[in-house]
């Protein structure tokens, strides 16, 4: 036995209103004297084309009317009727027809086609909003259908990652994504994108999760996101590191509220020679040290790079003003007067992004060093 689909709220209420008008629409005709219109006068409404097209449209619904037609031929005829009207880029007729064939057959199999059908008629006619309603009422209460080697629910739910701009109900169509159709989706863009719904949603932890799922696709290309791993990487590193910002000292003497800040004291640390105070300075999460060929390195990776590093027989030399590339969430420092074999570094501050603690959030530390000249 098929289950009748469940309709969600706004839908129920949508058709609530729409009995209500069709019960006032009859009252009316009655008070006129008129008779609401028969099969007779919708049919006549289906066949309103030139001679050629009504004479196939008129075969088409004496064949759809026949009793004893299997699913599949009612098939056939239906996905021709509305192939006609498309044909004639008639989306409207194409809406009510295959609209009253879904309400009159609630048991067909391919009601959940008829209605795609209809989601695209309404994306056709830029009705965005409606046709979301419709590709969410499939997935959500009709069973999948495989056309063409595709599912229509993997076709539904990549139009609603498009059209409906609600974090809630984001997660939801995301994870449908992830679970159902891993190998049919770019597996890393949907992980990123179901971190950003679920952080937009205030679920850190489940965001957390998301993007660490996503940390595996390096190299990944997420459309309006140019920075999206250094941006998931920063996220799960500072949740993984946050026993390092945990009190007042290591908030603000290690970060800073801004640029300018970060930089006079580095400049002021270097001009007295103390190594010591420098190298307490950097960053507790990802602080690197690297060529600038280099990439990926974790705070682990840094080799042989500790606080002796930072000592040189000579004064350190710094630029006056920030190098180019500088910008609002990142900045670079050269410097020069360090060691023989790479005299030249550069070193890397950011805008730490820490929306857990809005007290860190925002500030600045010292984050980096690029060895050698920038090319």
């Amino acid at each position: 036995m098929i289950r009748l689909p469940v309709i969600p709220v706004r839908i129920a209420r949508f058709i609530k209103l729409l009995q209500l008008l069709i019960i006032i629409f009859l009252i009316l005709l009655t008070c006129s004297g008129k008779t609401p219109p028969d099969k007779t006068d919708f049919r006549r409404y289906y066949l309103n084309k030139t001679s050629a097209q009504k004479e196939v449209l008129k075969e088409l619904f004496s064949l759809l009317a026949q009793k004893n037609n299997s699913d599949d031929e009612n098939f056939s005829i239906v996905r021709e009727i509305a192939n006609q009207y498309r044909r004639l880029n008639d989306n409207y007729r194409i809406i009510n027809f295959l609209s009253e064939w879904v309400h009159d057959h609630t048991a067909d199999p391919y009601n959940s086609y008829y209605l795609l059908r209809i989601a695209t008629c309404y994306l056709r006619e830029d009705s965005k909003a409606i046709a979301a309603l419709y590709f969410d009422l499939i997935v959500r209460n009709y069973p999948d259908l495989i056309v063409r080697g595709e599912s229509i629910h993997l076709a539904c739910l990549r139009q609603l990652i498009t059209l409906v701009d609600n974090p809630g109900a984001d997660i939801w169509y995301y994870e449908k994504l992830i679970s159902r159709f891993p190998d049919k989706i770019d597996l890393g863009q949907a992980y990123f994108m179901l971190g950003q719904a679920e952080e937009k949603n205030g679920n850190r932890d489940s965001a957390i999760k998301a993007y660490k799922n996503f940390m595996p696709f390096y190299g990944a290309i997420i459309p309006g996101f140019p920075d999206a791993y250094a941006y998931a990487k920063q996220v799960v590193d500072f949740y993984n590191a946050e026993k390092y910002y945990n009190t007042q000292t290591a908030k603000f003497d290690r970060t800073f509220e801004n640029l300018a800040a970060l930089i006079s004291v580095i400049k002021r640390t270097l001009d007295d020679g103390d190594t010591l105070q420098l190298w307490r300075y950097r960053a507790r999460v990802n602080f690197f040290a690297r060529s600038w060929t280099q990439v990926g390195m974790q705070d682990e990776d840094l080799g042989n790079f500790s606080i002796s590093t930072l000592s040189s027989s000579g004064k350190i030399q710094y630029a006056a003003d920030l190098s180019k590339g500088s910008g609002s969430n990142d900045a670079y420092l050269r410097t020069w007067g360090w060691s023989k074999l790479t005299p030249i570094w550069y070193f890397y501050f950011r805008k730490i992004y820490f929306p857990i603690d809005p007290e860190i959030h925002g500030r600045w530390e010292w984050a980096g060093i690029y060895y050698g000249e920038r090319f």
